[in-house]
């Protein structure tokens, strides 16, 4: 009398295909990159972070974020030390509407392109390769945005400049 298998043949092709993968994904060795590790130097005495202190924190937690993402692209056992020393965020608050309280960031495109002052330390396996100063500005952000880039994306402006800085500095050609 022959055996019946207990689990249907559609799973067992399943429990099969879900061993397989995670035998391959073993055999394959982990990505491995570098880091960055960012530091606002007095955040409350920049230039323009954001009005109020939430919209400070907003601000810095999220170019934080997008400038630590791109500690992916490093060589592995990189560590990138960023420390922002001012910031001013493309676009001026100005009031909006009838009621005084609130207020809108409007972009004209003039005199009110982000800019960005930071000192950078690259270090390799413990090592200093590479440190410096940057002024970073975008006189041009309202002209010059590509398929990559979002205007909807919170701070995108912004990003962009740091992407342009972070791919001219340490992403060899």
């Amino acid at each position: 009398m022959p055996v019946k298998h207990l689990v249907p043949a559609g799973r067992r092709t399943a429990t099969l295909l879900a061993a397989l993968a995670l035998m391959f994904t073993a055999a394959l060795p982990a990505f491995a990159a570098g880091k960055v590790e960012i530091s606002f130097v007095e955040p409350d005495k920049f230039a323009d972070a954001g009005r109020s202190t939430l919209d400070r924190e907003r601000t810095l937690k999220t170019l934080g974020d997008y400038m630590q993402g791109l500690g992916t692209e490093l060589p592995d056992g990189q560590t990138l030390r960023v420390e922002v020393t001012d910031l001013d965020l493309a676009g001026n608050v100005e009031p909006f509407g009838w009621r005084s309280s609130s207020e809108v960031r409007v972009m004209r495109g003039r005199a009110d392109w982000p800019h960005m002052n930071l000192r950078y330390k690259l270090l390799a396996e413990g090592r200093e390769v590479k440190t410096g100063e940057a002024q970073l500005a975008d006189i041009s952000y309202m002209y010059s945005l590509r398929g990559r880039d979002n205007k909807q994306d919170a701070l995108a402006y912004e990003k962009r400049m740091v992407r342009r800085w972070f791919d001219e500095t340490f992403i060899p050609r």
